[in-house]
């Protein structure tokens, strides 16, 4: 057991990189794809699917808030649902977890790959190099960097989300001009064919870009004072993922005459579409390409890569996968074997080179488990009550359920294909379970003494950190208001 603890990651993120990892694993594919596409099936009305989405992923994020302040482990969900519920089923949802982000690493790659090559394009070069080529070469890189350390992911995080949105801001400031306000109080008319089904459709592919809001307690054993900073995180998150989707979704609506703006709905690049659709070339499309490839699908290609090696870190170091992937860099400190192995298995999707595979994929996964996950919340608090918990969710018992449900209901939307392949995925990962938990056995201990040791920040630095979770909370209410008020202000003028 002594030299399993020695196999412990370095805390160095504070709740600056604990929110910008969150926000940039989900602030990516989802947003500039299925998020935008959905634009093309709800004109205006995308604002409701967008609030409903921000709405069911609220309290979940309250829940992992708990979890993960008390549990501040690497392997989040994996870890809770191992000790609320059973080995078996904090297996599943680890292994949901990390081809749910693999995909989304996948998927992200192949977005760089486009508006990189439209960055290009605009400027009159065409590049002679496939979108599969461009996309794994970029994942390459992700992982050296990656495997060189934690602190180097923290920075460029923080760096690609306020390259993300530097950029962003002069886009808006760029398009106001060209934002026509009747859009916003005009229905297309394929919105009264729309059913409550077909709108739940659309919720789910918006709770896409919500998808991941736990991110930072996947990490949590990288996090320093995890059971201050990781609450503040989540309780940031959802509103954070809200204000970026439904500000770049207000000007697809304003751009794009209502008319055309279907045409968004099965578009591979529907941000691109829309510029072109309205006639906006030139400069705004380069900046546009620069903000989405360098800033925001840097940011989630950063995060995703990131993040579910330390599930599978875990895991291993549990007994549950092979131990070669709890190896730990001897300089490095980074779980690189992890690292490696699923930025490769990010490469092997590429290769599939299909968006709406990938996606169904990753969402399958993100459901379930997500579902295992506020399973897991309810059974932590029964069969631990001693657990010290620095956050506490409220109305755990109605909740908890009602979110249960919703997910559920979600998942009957998904196709097939992604039901079919998300089982085969699953019953992969028991016969390796099963086959790593007889072979380590002796090894295998449930331990919550280990790693839940909290740190007590000094009043210096508490002073510090409360000082700067209040500026991030005035700044992210203030978002969500500005995008709320520029939806309603067309109404008031009309």
């Amino acid at each position: 057991m002594s030299e399993e603890k020695k196999k412990t990651l370095k805390r160095t993120f504070g709740m600056r990189e604990a929110v910008t990892i969150t926000v940039g694993t989900v602030v990516g594919v989802g947003l500039f794809t299925t998020g935008a596409n959905v634009v093309g099936d709800l004109g205006p009305a995308v604002i409701l699917a967008t609030l409903v989405a921000m709405l069911i992923s609220i309290y979940p994020s309250l829940l992992y808030a708990e979890m993960g302040a008390a549990l501040p482990y690497a392997g989040g969900t994996y870890q809770y649902a191992s000790l609320g519920i059973g080995k078996p089923f904090g297996m599943l949802a680890g292994w949901n977890f990390i081809i749910s982000l693999v995909s989304v690493t996948s998927g992200e790659a192949l977005a760089f790959s486009f508006y990189f090559k439209t960055f290009f394009s605009a400027l009159g070069i065409e590049l002679p190099v496939s979108d599969t080529v461009v996309a794994t070469l970029i994942v390459l890189v992700f992982i050296v960097t990656n495997v060189r350390g934690i602190e180097m992911t923290g920075k460029l995080q923080n760096g690609f989300m306020f390259f993300f949105w530097g950029v962003a801001i002069i886009w808006f400031l760029m398009m106001l001009p060209n934002v026509n306000m009747p859009n916003f109080v005009q229905m297309p008319d394929f919105i009264a064919k729309s059913t409550p089904l077909s709108f739940i459709a659309s919720v789910s592919m918006i709770w896409w870009c919500f998808a991941g809001f736990e991110t930072c307690c996947a990490m949590g054993e990288e996090i320093k004072y995890p059971q201050i900073n990781i609450p503040r995180a989540l309780i940031l998150a959802p509103f954070i993922v809200f204000a970026v989707n439904s500000a770049f979704q207000w000007f697809l609506v304003g751009i794009v005459p209502i008319s055309e703006i279907s045409s968004l709905a099965t578009a591979s690049a529907p941000f691109a579409e829309a510029m072109k659709t309205a006639g906006i070339l030139g400069f705004p499309l380069v900046l546009l390409a620069a903000g989405i490839a360098f800033g925001g699908d840097f940011s989630t290609l950063n995060a995703s890569i990131a993040v579910p090696p330390r599930y599978l870190f875990t895991m291993s170091r549990d007994g549950a996968m092979p131990k070669i992937f709890a190896k730990v860099h001897p300089k490095y400190q980074t779980p690189y074997v992890s690292i490696i192995v699923l930025g490769l298995l990010s490469a092997f999707l590429i290769a599939s080179n299909s968006m709406i595979y990938i996606a169904s994929l990753s969402l399958f996964a993100d459901l379930f488990y997500y579902v295992i996950g506020i399973t897991a919340s309810l059974c932590l608090r029964k069969r631990h009550p001693e657990l010290k918990r620095p956050f506490k969710a409220p109305g755990i018992m109605i909740g908890a359920p009602i979110s249960i449900i919703i997910y559920l209901i979600m998942m009957t939307q998904l196709d097939k294909e992604a039901m079919i392949t998300g089982i085969i995925w699953c019953a992969l990962g028991l016969v390796i379970y099963a086959v790593c938990r007889s072979k380590y056995k002796n090894e295998v201990q449930e331990d919550l003494s280990g790693v839940i040791e909290e740190e007590i920040p000094s009043p210096e630095e508490k002073k510090k950190m409360d000082k700067e979770f209040k500026i991030w909370s005035i700044v992210v209410a203030c978002a969500v208001v500005i995008v709320l008020v520029a939806y309603v202000i067309p109404f008031l003028i009309g």
